[in-house]
């Protein structure tokens, strides 16, 4: 879908590489300088699935020679991938107002925590205090626990990434109208707070109070994970009426007068307590092969290798294992371009062929600085 587009990735760490690797999937030509001897930064693998489908060149941006070769790769790009802390790429001499004086169509996409300008911008952070304080943690849990999130999704990729990537496809469209790029500042606080519209909209209809455990979300016995004898886990979420009923139907409850009152918040702990007794009786996947297929709203909690040989996989090829390393197919899906597996690169592996291609560019290198 991006065929012909060209991005440069700075190397850098979570949400950045992760919506360079998107737009990768999306078949983007996506050139990713990584540090030259900079080793592996801890934590992550030789060659990270973040990198599949991109060309990777090994940069030293504080040499001279290695500068100039970045810049005329920007010069090259329809868009560019940053995601150093405020200030760092201006005194590389590789800031947007720079880098669009050499390439005005150009789309920079900068990508921080708090901002670009804000009073925390120059404050480190992680996925989980961008959260907290833009609001979006506030429901992650029952009332009777703190709020904890998964690892990165809500924060990182969903408020970070995905908004990097919807600034950087605005932009491109409008720079292909306009002749002029732009600079596109996703910061995870905001993107977080972002998708907190949707909750927001439930309390204009009286369903999400501030007090935690009395909204539609993490009050109700039919909106939860529970243990299951095995120690395994399930997870109901039955919101409309017919899909409790059945679930009532199938759990054996429905002539129970306490479980038919769905929407009474007093009754919402003991109906709770009563439904964790309940899950504790079986395993989880005799729940799983109970309520497989129905409408009401029941699945499994699986890790990423048991959703790899789940049914569902066998049928969408959503997880797969590729050359011993288990990775998910790019989405969303395309009528007319199919998704074919696409290496990771080693640092580095497309440096050669990335310089003699750059030497052979048709669009002159504007200056020499």
């Amino acid at each position: 879908m991006l065929d012909g587009l060209r991005l440069i990735e700075i190397e850098g760490l979570g949400p950045a590489p992760f919506a360079a690797m998107l737009l990768a999937d999306l078949g983007a030509d996506v050139i990713t300088i990584h540090r030259k001897g900079g080793g592996v930064t801890p934590g992550m693998p030789e060659r990270s699935v973040l990198d599949r489908g991109k060309r990777s060149i090994e940069l030293d941006l504080k040499d001279d020679t290695d500068l100039h070769t970045a810049k005329r790769l920007i010069d090259t790009a329809d868009a560019l991938i940053e995601g150093f802390r405020p200030g760092v790429m201006e005194r590389l001499g590789l800031g947007p107002e720079q880098c669009q004086e050499r390439n005005p169509k150009l789309v920079y996409g900068r990508m921080t925590g708090w901002g670009q300008d804000s009073p925390l911008s120059e404050a480190a952070g992680h996925d989980l205090n961008y959260i907290s304080l833009s609001g979006a943690l506030w429901y992650a849990s029952t009332p009777e626990n703190p709020p904890q999130t998964p690892a990165t999704l809500v924060g990182d990729i969903g408020g970070g990434a995905l908004y990097l990537v919807t600034g950087l496809l605005a932009g491109l469209i409008n720079a292909q109208r306009t002749g002029q790029g732009t600079i596109v500042d996703a910061a995870i606080y905001d993107g977080s707070a972002h998708m907190m519209n949707l909750l927001m909209s439930m309390r204009q209809s009286g369903n999400l109070s501030e007090a935690r455990g009395q909204s539609l979300l993490d009050g109700p016995h039919w909106s939860r994970t529970y243990v299951c004898s095995d120690g395994g886990f399930i997870t109901v979420q039955c919101l409309e009426p017919k899909f409790y009923a059945e679930f009532l139907q199938i759990m054996g409850l429905s002539d129970d007068e306490t479980f038919q009152k769905q929407f009474d918040r007093s009754l919402w702990p003991d109906q709770s307590r009563r439904l964790a007794a309940l899950f504790l009786t079986h395993s989880r996947d005799h729940w799983a092969a109970l309520f497989h297929g129905t409408d009401a709203c029941v699945a499994p909690v699986l890790s990423p290798e048991q959703a790899l040989t789940h049914d569902m996989n066998a049928a969408r090829q959503t997880w797969r294992d590729i050359d011993g390393t288990l990775q998910a197919a790019p989405a969303p899906r395309f009528s007319n371009t199919p998704w074919h597996p696409k290496p990771i690169p080693a640092r580095g592996e497309h440096t050669v062929e990335i310089l003699a291609d750059l030497n052979t560019q048709s669009r002159p290198d504007p200056s020499s600085g």
